[in-house]
């Protein structure tokens, strides 16, 4: 194993050995290559810097109670970033291609995979940027992908609480029928400036309603909204919503363990009736909700100073299928090492 202090690492990039790239040019995908260098060089007018064609994705790799490596919905992200790619008019590369290279990367960066027990995981970035170069506003005929690596460690290191979130009226996470239903770069930037005014105030992440009329709940700032109440899991359905691959999970597993789930439109006033508030996505798998603070009207949604039922029941049998603990009925996990 690398010298590494596992227990100190937070949700940050550390260096590993090897990354994979493939280049699109003259209309087709290289071979899969292998790189130890982290930097990559560009064109000053690369498309990707002007016009933000650029997409990614993001997944993790575990260590197993029994000692296997496997990579957790690895083909579900594959698909999202072609999806991704199609919208943004980029190269549009396999299926096949995205999966293998992800393979490679948790292979040539076993050293890098952290032990079972520390609550850390092997963090997977396929990224992707349209390397065309001009001036004109136009699809990029050439492209980079690019697949590394970054040990991270648990995201709640004294284990899973509560957090604080601001509700923002005034600024929205993405526009009606643009790109919040995919994982590009744009939609993270909008996210920025109301992200550091909560932050100033102290409270850990943003909640976005409908950028049309202002009174559904949409998502927070890089993951989806979950509510539980009456035996119910109900998350938001909106095209601007991206498509979690956990809150996918999530909703599989709340239906095995006897819970409704409701994929429709949350009225804001809704947020006052719900027993237990999430937001999930893969750094943090689950992140429970204590207190959400309307910035606008200073009205306060509260749910407990303790992690509810549900959402610690739903946390604790992801994580047992991710390392290993329970049995992966869905077929979720693949077997790398």
């Amino acid at each position: 194993m690398a010298n590494i202090d596992w227990s100190s690492l937070g949700f940050d990039y550390h260096k590993t050995d090897c990354n994979v790239r493939y280049i699109f040019s003259d209309g087709k995908w290289s071979p899969m290559e292998f790189s130890d260098d982290e930097y990559i060089r560009m064109h000053m007018s690369s498309f990707c810097l002007h016009y933000g064609l650029e997409l990614f994705e993001g997944l993790k790799a575990f260590r197993g109670a029994d000692g296997k490596v496997r990579i957790f919905r690895v083909a579900d992200n594959a698909r999202r970033l072609r999806t991704s790619a199609e919208r943004l008019c980029l190269p549009v590369p396999t299926v096949e291609m995205i999966v293998e290279g992800c393979k490679e990367v948790v292979r040539r960066n076993e050293a890098y995979i952290p032990p079972y027990g520390t609550g850390a995981s092997l963090y997977l970035r396929p990224v992707m940027f349209g390397t065309s170069v001009g001036l004109g506003v136009k699809p990029a005929k050439e492209a980079m992908l690019i697949i590394y690596a970054s040990p991270v460690g648990a995201y709640f290191k004294e284990g899973i609480k509560p957090i604080k979130v601001a509700l923002d009226r005034e600024q929205d996470r993405a526009a009606p029928r643009g790109t919040g239903d995919v994982k590009v770069g744009g939609n993270y930037a909008a996210s920025i400036y109301s992200g550091q005014h909560a932050h100033e105030l102290g409270y850990s992440n943003v909640l976005y309603l409908d950028a049309a009329t202002h009174t559904h709940i949409e998502e927070f700032g890089a993951a989806n909204f979950f509510g539980i109440k009456d035996g119910k899991y109900v998350t938001p359905k909106s095209p601007s919503i991206l498509p979690s691959i956990t809150n996918m999970s999530l909703r599989q597993l709340a239906v095995d363990l006897g819970l409704t789930v409701e994929e429709r439109e949350v009225p804001v006033e809704e947020l006052s009736t719900f027993e237990e508030v999430g937001a999930c996505g893969t750094a943090a798998v689950i992140s429970p909700v204590s207190k959400i603070f309307d910035m606008q009207t200073n009205r306060v949604y509260e749910y407990g100073e303790e992690v509810g039922p549900m959402s610690m029941k739903l946390f604790n049998l992801l994580q047992d299928i991710q390392y290993g603990r329970a049995e992966d009925k869905h077929g979720w996990c693949t077997e790398v090492l």
